[in-house]
C-alpha cells in the first residue's frame, strides 16, 4: 500500500520541485504556479530537498587560488585535500562553523550501507554533527572511537549527543563506548579490554570502513575539548610536554614526526591504537585555524589521514612549513 503520510507526501513534492529547479532550470515563480503554491513554499521545499539528501550539491573548484592550494597540499602530503575558503578576519567560532558545514556534507558522501563508521568526539565533531544531511542506509553502525568519561562526568551525555546525530542522519545503529577517556591505571585498561562486552566494541572499531576525527592540540592558543574539559591533570600536561606531544586523534597522542611510541599517556588512553586507525580505508581529518598546524602536520606525518578538510589559513601554513 502506498505511503501517503505527511512526510512521504512532502518528500514527493520536494522531489518534484527539485527536479524542476535544478534539472529543468525553472524559476521559483514558475514552479510555484505549476505546483499551485507560493514562492516561499517552494523555497522551503528546496531547502528540505537539500537537508534530506534528495539533492546533493557539489562545487568543483577551478585550478585557481583555493584549487591550487588543494593540489599542492594533496601532492605534498599524499592526501585528498578539501580547502574551505574562509576570510582571515572571521572569528575562530565562525571559522570552525564554515569548515564543519562543508565537512558534514563531504563526509556523508563517504557513508553507505553495510559500513562501520568510526566517530571521535570533541568540539569539531560536535559542530559537524549539527549539519549532517540525511542519508538513510541499511545495516550501518556508528561506533564511538574513544571513551569520554572523566573525574567530573561520565561523558555519556556529551558523546551520545554527537553519536546520536550521526546515527539519525544515516539511520544507523549507534554503538557507544562507555569507558573513561583516560584510565588512572594502565593495568585497569588492560583488564577491562579483556571483557567480552568491551571486546565486542574493540572488534567493531577494528572493522571501521570510514572514520572521522578532529585534531586535539595540547598547547594551542585555542585549546581542544579534551584539554579544557577536566580530562587531564597538571601532571598529565607536564608528561605530554616532556614526551614532545603536538596533538592527538581520539585521545591518542603523537609527536611532530607522527611517532607515538613511548608517550606515557597513551598507555592510559581509551582511544584506538594509531596502527589500528591506519588500517581504516578512509580516514577523514577535520581542523580549522592556524593554531592546529602542528597537530595536523604530525597527523599527516604519521599517515593517519586520507582526506583532509581544513580552512585556507591552515592550508597555507601547511605549504609554508613543508
Amino acid at each position: 500500500m502506498r505511503d501517503e503520510s505527511p512526510d512521504a507526501r512532502r518528500a514527493q513534492i520536494a522531489l518534484r520541485a527539485a527536479q524542476l529547479y535544478y534539472m529543468q532550470d525553472q524559476t521559483m515563480e514558475a514552479i510555484a504556479r505549476e505546483l499551485g503554491t507560493s514562492r516561499s513554499s517552494i523555497s522551503r521545499l528546496l531547502a528540505h530537498a537539500r537537508e534530506s539528501g534528495i539533492v546533493e550539491i557539489q562545487v568543483h573548484t577551478p585550478d585557481l587560488h583555493v584549487g591550487e592550494l588543494e593540489r599542492r597540499v594533496s601532492d605534498r602530503h599524499r592526501v585528498r585535500a578539501h580547502i574551505i575558503p574562509v576570510p582571515d578576519v572571521v572569528s575562530d567560532v565562525e571559522r570552525l562553523e564554515r569548515v564543519a558545514i562543508h565537512a558534514a556534507r563531504l563526509f556523508s558522501g563517504f557513508v553507505d550501507s553495510n559500513m562501520v563508521v568510526g566517530v571521535a568526539w570533541g568540539s569539531t565533531l560536535s559542530a559537524i554533527s549539527k549539519h549532517l544531511p540525511s542519508r538513510p542506509t541499511r545495516n550501518t553502525s556508528v561506533v564511538q572511537m574513544n571513551g569520554a568519561g572523566n573525574t567530573q562526568s561520565t561523558g555519556i551525555e556529551y558523546s551520545s549527543e554527537i553519536l546520536g546525530r550521526f546515527g539519525r542522519a544515516y539511520h544507523a545503529r549507534v554503538q557507544q563506548f562507555p569507558v573513561p577517556a583516560f584510565f588512572d591505571d594502565p593495568a585497569t585498561k588492560v583488564a577491562l579490554w579483556k571483557e567480552r562486552s568491551i571486546r565486542r566494541l574493540l572488534d567493531l572499531q577494528a572493522r571501521m570502513d570510514v572514520a572521522i576525527f578532529g585534531i586535539g592540540s595540547p598547547f594551542a592558543e585555542v585549546p581542544s575539548q579534551v584539554y579544557i574539559g577536566g580530562y587531564l591533570s597538571t601532571a598529565d600536561f607536564r608528561s605530554l610536554k616532556d614526551d614532545k606531544a603536538v596533538g592527538d586523534v581520539a585521545t591518542v597522542f603523537y609527536r611532530g614526526d607522527g611517532s607515538s611510541d613511548g608517550i606515557a599517556l597513551n598507555a592510559r588512553s581509551s582511544g584506538p591504537r594509531l596502527s589500528t586507525l591506519r588500517r581504516v580505508p578512509r580516514r577523514v581529518c577535520v581542523a580549522s585555524g592556524p593554531q592546529k598546524l602542528a597537530g595536523v602536520r604530525g597527523a599527516l606525518a604519521g599517515g593517519l589521514v586520507t582526506d583532509l578538510v581544513v580552512d585556507e589559513a591552515l592550508a597555507r601554513g601547511l605549504i609554508a612549513s613543508s
